[in-house]
């Protein structure tokens, strides 16, 4: 349906642009959009690259093990079926880790992985279990301490200071995973 909705938008703007006698417009912004599509690309791969290292050392060193720990209590509140143990809580910690250091992408695969995990201990198989709703509520609200690709994107388009969305990044970033908890709680009950 979405992609229905951009081809209307993309066809009604080229028409109008043509009617108005305005179409290099139309040619100019497509030729300027990839450029830039390019340019935010490149610099977000090195800045994932960088982050993704970062990660893979603060692992190696540590530094997830001990996140980890300090989220094993939030964990057990938020996902109670899940048995501390298995596999599914360790996906869930690692990719509240990567979401808290505003690695989504990092975050990406171990959500998944959680979620297959998460399936495994699933009674209904036809149907999302309590767990999975919060693992998806939580990793689309995601509380974030480093917005590091906004940060990123912003470094690519030359603003002065990237970094000053940290602290309205962390305020909007926590009220939304308050609000995902609160909502799926109410749920959870409603449904319980």
């Amino acid at each position: 349906m979405v992609n229905w909705i951009w081809l209307f938008f993309l066809v009604t703007g080229i028409v109008v642009a043509a009617v108005q006698g305005n179409i290099d417009v139309v040619t100019k912004a497509v030729f300027e959009g990839a450029e830039t599509g390019v340019t935010v690309s490149l610099g977000l791969v090195s800045v994932l690259t960088f982050w993704m290292g970062m990660m893979r050392i603060a692992e190696e060193g540590g530094l997830l093990r001990v996140l980890s720990k300090l989220l094993r209590p939030v964990v057990r509140f938020l996902f109670p079926s899940v048995p501390i143990n298995h596999p599914a809580a360790g996906y869930i910690m690692s990719n509240m880790s990567a979401n808290l250091l505003g690695l989504g992408n990092a975050a990406t695969p171990m959500g998944i992985k959680a979620m297959q995990e998460l399936q495994q201990l699933n009674p209904n198989k036809e149907r999302a279990s309590p767990a999975m709703c919060t693992l998806l509520a939580l990793n689309t609200a995601s509380i974030t301490l480093i917005p590091t690709t906004l940060i990123a994107i912003r470094l690519n388009l030359h603003s002065g200071n990237p970094a000053e969305i940290i602290g309205t990044t962390l305020l909007a970033t926590a009220v939304s995973t308050a609000s995902a908890i609160l909502v799926d709680r109410w749920y959870r009950r409603r449904e319980g």
